[in-house]
């Protein structure tokens, strides 16, 4: 069924558009290009009162509601043939309140929005590694950040969330109001309502000691075994990933890595030089060719981690593991490592976890803690179907050779495929959310990444 017109001001930067109308393919594209979305219609609300009009006229025309800021997670949503794509790019507010220490942001904000005017008062928010990921869905799914072992996941530094509901009513979640539905907010993702802005502690962090370590890939195998024992031990201060890359050719990379198959240890650290130096020194022996760690503004740290910017066609494969032990590394580095004849760009990312990120955030939401001790990331950029499959494939046989290693819930926020949510909570928690879900959305209006269904 066609949706009927709904006021909101048209324009080349707003509007509803249909399939087939003039700028709904070039509205229609998420940031992941490998995804071809085709919704029924994609609306551009300018403010909270339009998405509120977009809502009540997707329920009135028995279409449903997707949300959508980048479309990193793209992949996950599904099939959008009775979907009106809600994109929230035009809900760009960014205030900062230096003396509350505390950020307010709309929904189609970016990070690269958020940590400028932050490091202008001397503080930082529990960023991602890219600089154009959305931060209301970075933050709704939880948030891994360079500070994360130290100050846990960013979902759990969000002090309000103002959303419409599937009655079109705009609501403000807190501790004090709508408490159940800010707790599923927190970590349950995006299934209770179109999320029209945002606000979050800020930390008083002006720099930090930040860089990346890299050797060439046939030292993969001592690099990875070091650092998983280092991980182990390492202070809460520090917060860390290692990857095996396969760097492409091309001018956006830095000339030392530019073409190069590597490891790569990436990082940052609290506290000053001298502590900094001390603790990545077990690191520093194996002699990296590449040693970039120094003393960094807190604003520089959101492209410590090279991310592609812009629209990248990727598909990848997660898993959450319990430790590293001698047979995980063995998994990792046949299907992973310089002989595996593997196609993908970024064949394993390791992700150091423990630290506050283990220990349930005080007063925290749906996703208080993360219990694992690495999570795994596999990737590939695929300017091709024929090269999708390959790398889809390639990625899932990483995921699997670790399968014996998993431990404790998927961290979905890795996870860009469509999967049974449940995986990523404990029993307790998803029968919690599945039950908020039915109060608030019992006919399943809204449409999300990982869905949590409502109870019966």
């Amino acid at each position: 069924m066609s949706p009927a017109p709904v006021p909101v001001p048209q324009g080349p930067a707003g509007g509803l558009f249909l399939a087939g109308d003039p700028g709904y393919e070039a509205a229609r594209l998420p940031w992941n290009a490998a995804v071809d979305q085709r919704p029924a219609a994609v609306a551009h609300p300018a403010d909270a009162g339009e998405v509120a009009a977009v809502v009540r006229m997707a329920a009135a025309s028995n279409l449903r509601i997707a949300a959508q800021g980048t479309g990193h997670g793209a992949a996950s949503l599904g099939a959008l043939d009775d979907v009106v794509l809600l994109r929230t790019s035009r809900l760009t507010e960014v205030t900062i309140d230096p003396r509350a220490r505390r950020a307010r942001v709309g929904a189609g904000a970016l990070w690269l929005d958020v940590v400028t005017p932050a490091a202008a008062h001397g503080l930082a928010a529990l960023h991602g590694s890219s600089p154009d990921v959305g931060v209301a869905g970075y933050s709704l799914g939880g948030g891994l950040s360079w500070y994360a072992r130290a100050l846990g996941l960013q979902t759990n530094s969000l002090t309000a969330i103002e959303l419409v509901t599937a009655d079109g009513t705009l609501v403000r979640a807190d501790a004090d109001h709508e408490a159940d539905l800010f707790w599923a907010l927190r970590g349950g993702g995006g299934s209770f309502g179109v999320v029209t802005a945002l606000e979050f502690d800020l930390h008083p962090i002006d720099t930090a000691y930040a860089g990346l370590l890299a050797w060439d890939w046939r030292h993969a195998e001592r690099v990875l075994t070091r650092w998983a024992d280092w991980a182990g031990t390492a202070p809460e201060t520090v917060t860390t990933s290692l990857r095996l890359l396969q760097v492409p050719p091309i001018p956006e990379m830095p000339e030392p890595v530019r073409g190069r198959q590597l490891v790569v240890i990436d990082g940052a650290v609290l506290g000053d030089n001298a502590d900094a130096e001390r603790i990545l020194a077990p690191l520093r022996e194996l002699g990296p060719e590449l040693d970039t760690f120094t003393r960094l503004p807190a604003p520089a740290l959101i492209r410590l981690h090279m991310d592609p910017e812009g629209p990248t066609p990727v598909v990848s494969a997660s898993r959450m593991l319990a430790g590293l032990p001698a047979g995980a590394i063995d998994a990792v580095l046949n299907t992973a490592g310089p002989d595996s004849g593997t196609s993908l760009a970024v064949p394993a990312e390791l992700r150091q976890l423990g630290g506050a990120l283990a220990r349930p955030a005080p007063g925290g939401g749906a996703l208080a803690c993360l219990d694992g001790a690495f999570v795994l990331f596999s990737c590939g950029v695929v300017p091709t179907p024929e090269a999708a499959a390959q790398a889809s494939a390639d990625a899932r046989r990483v995921a699997a050779a670790l399968a014996p290693f998993a431990g404790g819930q998927e961290y979905l926020g890795f996870v860009e495929a469509e999967v049974d949510a449940s995986a990523g909570y404990d029993p307790r928690t998803w029968a919690r959310l599945r039950a908020i879900r039915a109060a608030v959305d019992p006919g399943g209006l809204f449409v999300a990444n990982h869905p949590v269904p409502p109870a019966a």
